[in-house]
């Protein structure tokens, strides 16, 4: 009879959460035994590479043909897919709406998972705007909050003006910090986009995914380190004491089953798939699944009215090679004054010689949804989705104040597309259907104590529990205006410091981890 296998630390989860978890226990203890466990395998011959920048062509352009929409949920196409494959092994890696995998999500259809290596931190388009006011969860100790956001930000490699501003880039930022002039803060004026991306004097800029932030995903080299793929944590293996002993796993190729055991286990799935693991698990806390958040998403075009700002066509910009647009600005979030997140990308269409005909001016406006219980997944305890876990039901809808606010933003929009251009607001703007965004939040939100509207404490450690720990934007318990990831990627930072604190501990009493 052979022993079960065992590590000090399990990853459920090798996407951007994930990775962060990685890095920081690693930076923390170099012998530290890591095992990282996806679901899903590698796009490409790399796992955890961003796809804009993988050597594969095809890959490269669908992906990028896809993400010029500035519409995350189109990343799986534009249609919302219901017809549910065969079998989880008929998917190739890649993502699909929750729909296609057997969710009941018809109240928030666009709602999609990635089933790959790297999650959805080889798709994402890799902006990374800090939160501010109402959206900042510092749990009385701003000071820290500070701190984890810098090392968010360093982990993610985020560059404040990564594409642009070019000529044109600054007039539309110039309209922009005359019409909000004294709204916010200086930090918080109209600016370039703050991305996770490497600079570059030319071509494509790099972006930030899982394995880059933990470069041993990509290319191993790491003996203490295991990523096993194509491999589905399907429960937690619950103690009768306060602690978890483990992970069950089911290979996806041959349904093979087994047993994991760690000293410490990290949830980094994503905030549909995260309470979904705990409620297989038998961990089923009030506010399991309940506060799903996703802020409404409002996109818009116009074509800039070149004759107004006195440009001339052949000056247009023109993106750099591997990049769709010219320019990528931000409209940050100001309080009531200024309630909405803006994301403002810009391109040059040209003609079949590649001279300038036009420039587009796009304008998505983000618009925080409040935070209420109503809003949830509901497990079955009965049936189950494609890859044979708890079937999700999606409860999603907008107040009487959050639909005030989409409107105040429609007309927000509209006023802002005319200060540009001839804009029709009839085919130019739309408010996108839920889950569009692929924001969601609020799902196992962390709390400052355990009265039941949370699931876990300010460092991602389940309540009840001592060695369990979740990471990533389920974890986040405000509002959100702005894109998620470099928030999210504030509680990964928070649960790794938790863990590596713990290892600590472990290491000097072992007989406390058995």
């Amino acid at each position: 009879m052979t022993d079960t296998p065992r590590t000090d630390v399990l990853i459920v989860g090798s996407g951007i959460m994930g990775s962060v978890v990685a890095r920081l226990l690693r930076e923390a203890d170099p012998a530290l035994n890591l095992t990282m466990v996806d679901g899903g395998s590698a796009i490409g011959e790399t796992p955890g590479l961003h796809l804009h920048d993988l050597d594969d062509p095809v890959l490269w352009s669908r992906y990028n043909e896809q993400v010029a929409t500035g519409i995350q949920g189109m990343y799986t196409g534009a249609e919302v897919v219901r017809d549910i494959p065969g079998s989880l092994v008929d998917l190739k890696p890649g993502m699909f709406h929750a729909l296609a995998f057997g969710q009941d999500a018809e109240a928030m259809p666009a709602t999609a998972l990635s089933w790959n290596a790297g999650g959805m931190g080889v798709h994402w388009t890799a902006a990374t705007p800090w939160p501010a006011g109402d959206e900042v969860f510092d749990f009385g100790d701003p000071d820290r909050w500070a701190a984890d956001l810098d090392t968010a930000r360093r982990l993610l490699a985020v560059t404040p003006a990564a594409i642009g501003p070019t000529e044109v880039g600054r007039t539309v930022l110039d309209v922009l910090r005359r019409r909000f002039d004294g709204v916010g803060p200086d930090d918080r004026r109209p600016q370039p986009m703050p991305m996770a991306v490497t600079p570059t004097a030319s071509g494509p800029m790099p972006r930030t995914a899982p394995g880059m932030i933990f470069p041993a995903i990509a290319t191993g080299g790491d003996p203490a380190f295991t990523l096993v793929t194509g491999t589905l944590a399907t429960s937690l293996i619950v103690r009768d004491d306060d602690r978890v002993g483990g992970v069950r796993l089911r290979r996806i190729a041959d349904g093979a089953e087994s047993d994991l055991l760690a000293d410490t286990v990290v949830v980094c799935a994503d905030a549909l798939r995260t309470p979904q693991l705990l409620f297989a698990s038998g961990i089923r806390p009030e506010a399991l699944g309940r506060y799903l958040n996703e802020h409404a998403f409002i996109t818009a075009r116009v074509l800039l009215d070149l004759d107004r700002f006195g440009i001339d066509r052949d000056a247009l910009p023109l993106p750099r090679p591997g990049e769709f647009s010219t320019d990528s600005l931000w409209l940050p979030r100001n309080g009531a004054a200024q309630p909405f997140h803006g994301q403002i990308m810009n391109r040059t269409y040209v003609d079949d010689d590649g001279r300038p005909l036009a420039h587009s001016v796009g304008l998505s406006l983000y618009v925080p949804v409040e935070t209420r219980p109503e809003n949830r997944l509901v497990f079955s305890p009965t049936e189950t989705d494609l890859a044979g876990m708890p079937r999700i039901s999606v409860e999603f809808g907008y107040s009487a104040a959050d639909r005030k606010s989409i409107r105040r933003a429609l007309e927000e929009v509209r006023s802002l597309a005319e200060t540009f251009g001839t804009f029709d607001p009839a085919t130019e703007r739309a408010v996108l259907p839920p889950g569009s965004s692929l924001h969601q939040t609020g799902t196992v939100r962390a709390g400052a104590t355990d009265d039941g509207t949370s699931v876990c404490d300010p460092d991602g450690r389940v309540w009840g529990y001592d060695n369990l720990y979740l990471a990533g934007n389920g974890v986040i318990p405000t509002a959100m205006a702005a894109n998620v990831t470099l928030t999210g990627a504030v509680t990964a930072v928070r649960a790794a410091r938790a863990v590596a604190e713990r290892s600590r501990a472990l290491a000097a009493h072992p007989l406390a981890a058995h």
